[in-house]
């Protein structure tokens, strides 16, 4: 056959078809390996949130409920009290980012290549591996009015520094956020410890040949090195702050009253306290939206710089 000459539309079609079923079996078997964990996210993810966004629009008491449409997200939005609770979620938000992340890369920076760096480190995780009622117990210990951080600073003449600082805001939250860096400090540690071991010694050494040494070496060379494993501490700490519950329920259950409620805080109060469990599933939509977005939002931002 001369180059010429051209090859039958029938021979054609039969050599792809091959390829083609090929192709067909390789996506059913994809698709079957996919189908379980697809399962188990609508089963358990996707379901119990669309039952509750339907249960948001039911003014439901748990013996009786109506259909109420939009109006518990309507005394959502014009509830003081739903305001105050955003704030604070806004304040862990950025509280948890900037010091567990930020105290976990300059430790695990600090300590990867020193002698001492393995103690130093283990200092540093043992919060991490406390409940988080045990962490809460502790601080109880600490802040309480009459606790030990008051009366340490009465014992060396510095009582007018005490404060109540659990039963007053924003000090209180401030404290809580302190409290939950002490523990969470550590699994960032790790993490970024994890990303120092992917960087190529070559790239240090050639850094250093051309000069980079102390903050220029770790401004320019280390993180940018580290970005994928800071995208995934930094989306990690997004997603539990904002769904921040335990250290607050159990050192100031919200309080004074609700000032230092967060919105998790909120939609617990509202479901099992007063027992308003529709407006409570409205709080848990909001939540749910604002978390989805805020992952998105980041890991959107994070794609579109690479």
């Amino acid at each position: 056959m001369t180059t010429t000459e051209k090859v039958p539309v029938a021979t054609r079609t039969a050599a792809h078809e091959p390829r083609q079923g090929f192709r067909w079996r390789r996506a059913l078997w994809v698709g079957g390996f996919l189908l379980p964990a697809v399962a188990l996210i609508v089963v358990l993810l996707v379901v119990p949130f669309l039952v509750t966004a339907y249960r948001s629009l039911f003014d439901d008491n748990g013996v009786s409920s109506r259909f109420i449409g939009l109006a518990n997200y309507v005394a959502l939005f014009t509830d003081p009290d739903f305001g105050r609770s955003l704030l604070n979620t806004v304040f862990w938000v950025i509280g948890t980012l900037v010091l567990p992340v930020l105290l976990g890369l300059l430790i695990a920076v600090l300590t990867n290549s020193v002698k001492w760096g393995s103690v130093a480190r283990t200092v540093v995780v043992i919060p991490y591996a406390l409940s988080g009622s045990a962490t809460a117990l502790l601080w109880t210990f600490l802040l309480q009015s009459d606790g030990a951080i008051n009366q340490t600073l009465a014992s060396i003449g510095l009582g007018g520094l005490q404060q109540e600082w659990l039963l007053h805001w924003p000090l209180n939250t401030v404290v809580m956020i302190l409290a939950t860096t002490w523990q969470a400090t550590g699994a960032s540690m790790i993490l970024f410890l994890v990303g120092l071991q992917t960087i190529p010694p070559e790239t240090l050494e050639a850094a250093k040949l051309d000069g980079a040494t102390g903050f220029r070496l770790f401004w320019s060379i280390i993180v940018p090195q580290l970005r994928p494993m800071t995208i995934v501490v930094v989306g990690m700490s997004i997603v539990n702050s904002l769904k921040t519950f335990d250290i607050v329920w159990l050192l100031t259950r919200g309080g004074p009253g609700t000032a230092s409620e967060t919105l998790a805080l909120t939609m617990y109060r509202e479901t099992f306290t007063l027992s308003r469990y529709g407006y409570g599933a409205a709080v848990s939509v909001v939540l749910t939206i604002v978390v989805l977005a805020a992952s998105w939002l980041y890991l959107r931002r994070q794609a579109t710089q690479r």
